[in-house]
Protein backbone atom coordinates (compact mmCIF):
# COMPACT_ATOMS: atom_id res chain seq x y z
CA UNK A 1 0.00 0.00 0.00
CA UNK A 2 0.79 3.38 -1.17
CA UNK A 3 1.80 5.66 1.50
CA UNK A 4 -0.32 8.79 2.31
CA UNK A 5 -0.70 11.90 -0.20
CA UNK A 6 -2.44 13.96 2.00
CA UNK A 7 -2.57 13.73 5.80
CA UNK A 8 -4.07 16.04 8.10
CA UNK A 9 -3.77 16.23 11.77
CA UNK A 10 -5.64 17.43 14.56
CA UNK A 11 -6.53 20.52 12.33
CA UNK A 12 -8.78 23.29 13.76
CA UNK A 13 -9.82 26.72 13.57
CA UNK A 14 -12.03 29.12 15.46
CA UNK A 15 -14.02 31.82 14.60
CA UNK A 16 -14.83 34.30 17.31
CA UNK A 17 -16.50 31.39 20.33
CA UNK A 18 -16.91 29.24 17.83
CA UNK A 19 -15.42 25.97 16.24
CA UNK A 20 -15.43 26.19 12.73
CA UNK A 21 -12.87 22.82 12.40
CA UNK A 22 -12.57 20.86 15.32
CA UNK A 23 -9.80 18.84 15.72
CA UNK A 24 -10.38 17.12 11.87
CA UNK A 25 -8.22 13.92 10.95
CA UNK A 26 -7.81 12.80 7.72
CA UNK A 27 -5.31 10.64 5.07
CA UNK A 28 -5.32 10.42 1.51
CA UNK A 29 -3.53 8.03 -0.68
CA UNK A 30 -2.69 8.48 -4.65
CA UNK A 31 -5.96 7.59 -6.35
CA UNK A 32 -8.29 7.95 -3.34
CA UNK A 33 -11.71 10.27 -3.09
CA UNK A 34 -12.43 11.57 0.12
CA UNK A 35 -15.64 13.36 0.01
CA UNK A 36 -16.26 15.73 3.04
CA UNK A 37 -19.77 15.82 3.82
CA UNK A 38 -22.31 17.47 5.28
CA UNK A 39 -24.69 20.55 5.72
CA UNK A 40 -23.67 24.19 5.48
CA UNK A 41 -21.75 25.32 8.39
CA UNK A 42 -20.22 22.26 9.68
CA UNK A 43 -16.96 23.38 8.54
CA UNK A 44 -16.30 21.12 5.56
CA UNK A 45 -15.20 24.31 2.93
CA UNK A 46 -12.98 26.00 5.64
CA UNK A 47 -10.92 22.47 5.84
CA UNK A 48 -10.94 22.81 2.23
CA UNK A 49 -9.42 26.62 2.20
CA UNK A 50 -6.77 25.69 4.64
CA UNK A 51 -5.58 22.39 3.07
CA UNK A 52 -5.03 24.82 0.10
CA UNK A 53 -3.49 27.44 2.20
CA UNK A 54 -5.75 29.98 1.32
CA UNK A 55 -6.22 30.05 5.12
CA UNK A 56 -4.72 29.72 8.61
CA UNK A 57 -5.35 26.81 11.28
CA UNK A 58 -5.11 27.63 14.65
CA UNK A 59 -3.49 24.40 15.42
CA UNK A 60 -2.81 21.04 13.78
CA UNK A 61 -0.83 19.96 10.58
CA UNK A 62 -0.64 19.65 6.96
CA UNK A 63 1.69 16.98 5.08
CA UNK A 64 1.33 16.19 1.60
CA UNK A 65 3.89 13.47 0.52
CA UNK A 66 5.59 12.90 4.78
CA UNK A 67 6.18 16.62 4.03
CA UNK A 68 5.06 19.74 6.44
CA UNK A 69 3.41 22.46 4.84
CA UNK A 70 1.20 24.23 7.42
CA UNK A 71 1.25 23.53 11.03
CA UNK A 72 -0.18 26.96 12.10
CA UNK A 73 2.99 28.71 12.81
CA UNK A 74 4.44 28.29 9.35
CA UNK A 75 2.95 27.92 5.80
CA UNK A 76 3.73 27.29 2.53
CA UNK A 77 2.56 28.95 0.05
CA UNK A 78 -0.29 28.13 -2.02
CA UNK A 79 1.30 27.73 -5.23
CA UNK A 80 4.53 26.02 -4.07
CA UNK A 81 2.36 22.71 -2.63
CA UNK A 82 1.34 21.73 -5.88
CA UNK A 83 -2.38 21.16 -5.10
CA UNK A 84 -5.17 21.90 -7.72
CA UNK A 85 -8.52 23.25 -7.37
CA UNK A 86 -12.38 23.21 -9.56
CA UNK A 87 -14.73 25.66 -7.93
CA UNK A 88 -18.97 25.95 -8.54
CA UNK A 89 -18.03 28.70 -10.41
CA UNK A 90 -15.32 27.19 -12.72
CA UNK A 91 -13.48 30.62 -12.55
CA UNK A 92 -12.30 30.47 -15.85
CA UNK A 93 -10.58 33.94 -17.16
CA UNK A 94 -13.81 35.48 -19.83
CA UNK A 95 -10.75 37.45 -21.87
CA UNK A 96 -8.70 34.37 -22.67
CA UNK A 97 -9.16 31.46 -25.21
CA UNK A 98 -9.84 27.60 -23.89
CA UNK A 99 -6.78 27.12 -24.69
CA UNK A 100 -5.13 30.08 -22.83
CA UNK A 101 -6.72 29.19 -19.75
CA UNK A 102 -5.35 25.60 -20.17
CA UNK A 103 -2.16 26.99 -20.58
CA UNK A 104 -2.31 29.47 -17.69
CA UNK A 105 0.30 28.77 -15.10
CA UNK A 106 2.20 26.36 -16.65
CA UNK A 107 5.93 26.81 -17.04
CA UNK A 108 8.04 25.84 -19.69
CA UNK A 109 8.60 26.86 -23.37
CA UNK A 110 5.22 28.31 -25.27
CA UNK A 111 5.32 24.74 -27.46
CA UNK A 112 4.90 22.84 -24.20
CA UNK A 113 2.41 24.82 -22.83
CA UNK A 114 0.40 25.16 -26.19
CA UNK A 115 0.85 21.01 -26.53
CA UNK A 116 -0.27 19.87 -22.80
CA UNK A 117 -3.06 22.49 -23.30
CA UNK A 118 -4.19 20.61 -26.73
CA UNK A 119 -3.25 17.07 -24.83
CA UNK A 120 -5.76 18.09 -22.03
CA UNK A 121 -8.55 19.28 -24.75
CA UNK A 122 -8.12 16.29 -26.42
CA UNK A 123 -8.70 14.32 -22.60
CA UNK A 124 -11.91 16.37 -22.13
CA UNK A 125 -13.07 15.75 -25.02
CA UNK A 126 -12.72 19.20 -26.62
CA UNK A 127 -10.66 18.59 -29.43
CA UNK A 128 -11.11 21.82 -31.52
CA UNK A 129 -12.32 24.16 -28.37
CA UNK A 130 -9.01 25.63 -28.13
CA UNK A 131 -9.89 29.35 -29.88
CA UNK A 132 -13.35 29.47 -28.66
CA UNK A 133 -14.16 32.07 -25.45
CA UNK A 134 -15.19 30.53 -22.12
CA UNK A 135 -18.84 33.27 -23.14
CA UNK A 136 -18.84 30.43 -26.62
CA UNK A 137 -19.03 27.28 -24.27
CA UNK A 138 -22.24 25.32 -22.37
CA UNK A 139 -21.91 25.02 -18.50
CA UNK A 140 -20.80 21.25 -19.03
CA UNK A 141 -18.27 22.78 -21.39
CA UNK A 142 -16.82 25.28 -19.41
CA UNK A 143 -16.57 22.78 -16.64
CA UNK A 144 -14.68 20.48 -18.91
CA UNK A 145 -11.85 23.35 -19.16
CA UNK A 146 -11.84 24.09 -15.89
CA UNK A 147 -10.72 20.21 -15.21
CA UNK A 148 -8.65 20.51 -17.76
CA UNK A 149 -6.72 23.99 -16.41
CA UNK A 150 -6.84 22.30 -12.95
CA UNK A 151 -5.16 19.05 -13.80
CA UNK A 152 -2.62 20.79 -16.13
CA UNK A 153 0.48 21.03 -14.16
CA UNK A 154 0.10 17.57 -12.67
CA UNK A 155 -0.94 18.37 -9.05
CA UNK A 156 -0.88 15.84 -6.46
CA UNK A 157 -3.52 16.67 -4.74
CA UNK A 158 -6.81 18.01 -6.13
CA UNK A 159 -9.48 19.63 -3.99
CA UNK A 160 -13.48 19.74 -5.50
CA UNK A 161 -15.23 22.71 -3.63
CA UNK A 162 -18.46 21.49 -4.95
CA UNK A 163 -17.73 22.06 -8.68
CA UNK A 164 -20.90 20.37 -10.07
CA UNK A 165 -23.75 22.15 -8.38
CA UNK A 166 -23.88 24.59 -11.06
CA UNK A 167 -24.95 22.12 -13.60
CA UNK A 168 -28.09 20.31 -14.79
CA UNK A 169 -28.97 17.19 -13.71
CA UNK A 170 -28.66 15.78 -17.09
CA UNK A 171 -25.55 16.92 -17.71
CA UNK A 172 -23.91 16.29 -13.79
CA UNK A 173 -23.61 12.66 -13.88
CA UNK A 174 -21.55 12.79 -17.03
CA UNK A 175 -18.60 15.42 -15.97
CA UNK A 176 -18.34 13.83 -12.44
CA UNK A 177 -17.25 10.14 -14.33
CA UNK A 178 -15.43 12.09 -16.65
CA UNK A 179 -13.96 14.34 -13.81
CA UNK A 180 -13.25 11.01 -12.26
CA UNK A 181 -11.36 8.95 -14.55
CA UNK A 182 -9.26 12.09 -15.31
CA UNK A 183 -8.10 12.56 -12.00
CA UNK A 184 -7.90 8.86 -11.34
CA UNK A 185 -5.74 8.43 -14.45
CA UNK A 186 -3.12 10.88 -13.29
CA UNK A 187 -3.18 9.88 -9.37
CA UNK A 188 -3.99 12.89 -7.60
CA UNK A 189 -5.42 12.51 -4.47
CA UNK A 190 -9.07 13.79 -4.64
CA UNK A 191 -10.86 15.69 -0.95
CA UNK A 192 -14.62 17.17 -2.24
CA UNK A 193 -16.43 18.87 -0.91
CA UNK A 194 -20.53 18.54 -1.27
CA UNK A 195 -23.37 18.76 1.03
CA UNK A 196 -25.03 15.79 -1.60
CA UNK A 197 -24.69 12.84 0.12
CA UNK A 198 -26.50 10.97 -3.63
CA UNK A 199 -23.19 12.71 -4.88
CA UNK A 200 -20.40 11.47 -2.36
CA UNK A 201 -21.94 7.82 -2.46
CA UNK A 202 -21.22 8.36 -5.97
CA UNK A 203 -18.09 9.46 -6.34
CA UNK A 204 -15.76 8.82 -2.91
CA UNK A 205 -13.78 5.72 -1.77
CA UNK A 206 -14.55 7.62 1.51
CA UNK A 207 -16.84 9.60 2.95
CA UNK A 208 -16.24 11.66 6.20
CA UNK A 209 -19.42 13.42 7.99
CA UNK A 210 -18.87 16.25 9.41
CA UNK A 211 -21.18 18.09 11.91
CA UNK A 212 -20.52 20.98 14.39
CA UNK A 213 -16.77 21.33 12.97
CA UNK A 214 -16.00 17.95 13.80
CA UNK A 215 -15.97 14.13 11.74
CA UNK A 216 -18.76 11.95 13.60
CA UNK A 217 -18.46 9.09 11.22
CA UNK A 218 -15.40 8.15 8.51
CA UNK A 219 -15.90 5.02 6.23
CA UNK A 220 -16.32 3.41 2.55
CA UNK A 221 -20.14 4.52 1.32
CA UNK A 222 -21.71 1.25 2.09
CA UNK A 223 -20.33 0.99 5.54
CA UNK A 224 -21.51 4.30 6.84
CA UNK A 225 -24.96 4.52 4.83
CA UNK A 226 -25.35 1.14 6.87
CA UNK A 227 -24.32 1.26 9.72
CA UNK A 228 -24.80 4.75 11.19
CA UNK A 229 -23.23 6.06 13.91
CA UNK A 230 -26.22 8.37 15.32
CA UNK A 231 -29.97 9.22 14.40
CA UNK A 232 -28.65 11.99 12.53
CA UNK A 233 -25.93 10.83 10.47
CA UNK A 234 -28.96 8.20 9.57
CA UNK A 235 -31.54 11.21 8.44
CA UNK A 236 -28.64 12.75 6.65
CA UNK A 237 -28.67 9.97 3.79
CA UNK A 238 -32.18 9.37 3.76
CA UNK A 239 -36.01 10.31 4.86
CA UNK A 240 -36.60 7.91 8.05
CA UNK A 241 -38.84 6.65 10.77
CA UNK A 242 -38.57 7.10 14.26
CA UNK A 243 -40.01 4.50 16.74
CA UNK A 244 -39.64 5.23 20.29
CA UNK A 245 -39.07 2.37 23.00
CA UNK A 246 -38.82 2.20 26.65
CA UNK A 247 -35.95 -0.35 28.01
CA UNK A 248 -36.68 -2.83 30.19
CA UNK A 249 -34.62 -6.08 31.08
CA UNK A 250 -31.77 -4.93 28.08
CA UNK A 251 -34.65 -4.61 25.62
CA UNK A 252 -36.50 -1.95 23.88
CA UNK A 253 -40.11 -2.38 23.53
CA UNK A 254 -42.04 -1.26 20.69
CA UNK A 255 -45.12 -2.11 18.52
CA UNK A 256 -42.44 -4.55 15.89
CA UNK A 257 -41.87 -6.11 19.31
CA UNK A 258 -38.90 -6.19 21.26
CA UNK A 259 -35.12 -4.84 20.22
CA UNK A 260 -32.17 -5.79 22.12
CA UNK A 261 -30.54 -2.68 23.77
CA UNK A 262 -27.55 -3.54 26.04
CA UNK A 263 -26.23 -1.34 28.06
CA UNK A 264 -28.92 1.08 28.71
CA UNK A 265 -30.63 1.26 32.18
CA UNK A 266 -34.37 0.12 32.76
CA UNK A 267 -36.88 3.11 32.02
CA UNK A 268 -33.84 5.03 29.27
CA UNK A 269 -36.30 5.67 26.22
CA UNK A 270 -34.57 5.00 22.83
CA UNK A 271 -35.00 5.81 19.24
CA UNK A 272 -35.61 2.81 16.36
CA UNK A 273 -35.20 4.43 12.94
CA UNK A 274 -35.77 2.45 10.02
CA UNK A 275 -35.63 4.02 6.37
CA UNK A 276 -38.85 3.94 4.06
CA UNK A 277 -37.70 1.52 1.74
CA UNK A 278 -36.90 -1.07 4.86
CA UNK A 279 -40.67 -1.22 6.02
CA UNK A 280 -42.66 -4.45 4.35
CA UNK A 281 -45.57 -4.84 3.60
CA UNK A 282 -46.98 -8.53 4.96
CA UNK A 283 -49.27 -9.22 1.88
CA UNK A 284 -49.10 -13.61 2.71
CA UNK A 285 -50.57 -12.55 6.31
CA UNK A 286 -53.02 -10.00 5.51
CA UNK A 287 -56.26 -10.63 7.85
CA UNK A 288 -54.10 -13.66 10.14
CA UNK A 289 -52.83 -11.52 13.07
CA UNK A 290 -49.38 -10.40 14.26
CA UNK A 291 -46.49 -12.39 13.37
CA UNK A 292 -44.81 -14.35 16.52
CA UNK A 293 -41.58 -12.05 17.10
CA UNK A 294 -38.38 -12.90 14.51
CA UNK A 295 -35.57 -11.71 12.70
CA UNK A 296 -38.55 -9.83 11.02
CA UNK A 297 -40.16 -8.36 13.88
CA UNK A 298 -43.67 -8.68 15.22
CA UNK A 299 -46.82 -7.70 12.31
CA UNK A 300 -48.12 -4.52 13.42
CA UNK A 301 -51.69 -3.15 11.63
CA UNK A 302 -51.82 -0.31 9.93
CA UNK A 303 -54.18 2.10 7.61
CA UNK A 304 -53.48 3.92 4.48
CA UNK A 305 -53.38 7.51 5.42
CA UNK A 306 -51.77 9.07 2.54
CA UNK A 307 -50.19 7.18 -0.88
CA UNK A 308 -47.98 9.50 -3.69
CA UNK A 309 -46.41 8.34 -6.37
CA UNK A 310 -43.00 9.17 -7.18
CA UNK A 311 -42.45 7.75 -10.78
CA UNK A 312 -40.11 4.39 -9.92
CA UNK A 313 -41.61 4.06 -6.46
CA UNK A 314 -44.66 5.37 -4.48
CA UNK A 315 -44.42 6.62 -0.82
CA UNK A 316 -47.18 5.06 1.54
CA UNK A 317 -48.19 7.13 5.18
CA UNK A 318 -49.62 4.50 7.18
CA UNK A 319 -51.23 5.11 10.98
CA UNK A 320 -50.29 2.57 13.16
CA UNK A 321 -53.29 1.35 16.06
CA UNK A 322 -50.99 3.21 18.29
CA UNK A 323 -51.36 6.26 16.68
CA UNK A 324 -47.81 6.59 15.88
CA UNK A 325 -46.97 7.44 11.56
CA UNK A 326 -45.01 5.62 9.33
CA UNK A 327 -44.05 6.28 5.68
CA UNK A 328 -42.80 3.11 3.44
CA UNK A 329 -41.81 3.69 0.09
CA UNK A 330 -42.65 0.99 -2.06
CA UNK A 331 -41.59 0.26 -5.84
CA UNK A 332 -43.65 0.77 -8.75
CA UNK A 333 -47.08 2.47 -8.76
CA UNK A 334 -48.85 1.16 -5.44
CA UNK A 335 -51.21 3.87 -4.49
CA UNK A 336 -54.06 1.84 -2.14
CA UNK A 337 -57.26 4.07 -1.30
CA UNK A 338 -57.33 6.26 1.94
CA UNK A 339 -58.46 3.79 5.02
CA UNK A 340 -56.87 0.31 3.52
CA UNK A 341 -55.41 -1.54 6.40
CA UNK A 342 -52.49 -3.73 6.22
CA UNK A 343 -50.10 -5.47 8.27
CA UNK A 344 -46.04 -4.11 8.48
CA UNK A 345 -42.91 -5.20 9.54
CA UNK A 346 -40.09 -3.50 10.59
CA UNK A 347 -36.84 -6.29 9.83
CA UNK A 348 -34.51 -6.25 12.64
CA UNK A 349 -31.48 -6.27 10.40
CA UNK A 350 -32.48 -2.73 8.99
CA UNK A 351 -33.15 -1.27 12.11
CA UNK A 352 -30.82 1.37 14.26
CA UNK A 353 -31.32 1.73 17.82
CA UNK A 354 -29.94 4.72 19.69
CA UNK A 355 -29.91 6.76 22.78
CA UNK A 356 -32.49 10.14 22.06
CA UNK A 357 -30.69 13.20 21.23
CA UNK A 358 -29.99 15.47 24.45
Amino acid sequence: MSDPRLEIRNLSRHFDASKAVDGVCLSLRPGQVTCLLGPSGCGKSTTLRIVAGVERQDSGEIHVDGELVSDGISSLPPEQRNIGMMFQDFALFPHLSVLKNIAFGLTGSKLQRRTRAHELLERVDLTGYGEKMPHELSGGEQQRVALARAVAPRPKIMLLDEPFSGLDDRLRDGIRDETLKVLREDGAAVLMVTHDPAEAMKMADEIALMRGGKIVQKGAPYTIYNSPTDRDSAAFFSDINIMTGKVKSSLAQTPFGEFFAPGHADGTILDIVIRPQHIRIDFDRAGQGPTPTDAMGQAVRATVQRARFLGQNSLVDFLLEHGAILTASVPSVFLPKLGTPFWLLAPRKHCYVFPQPH
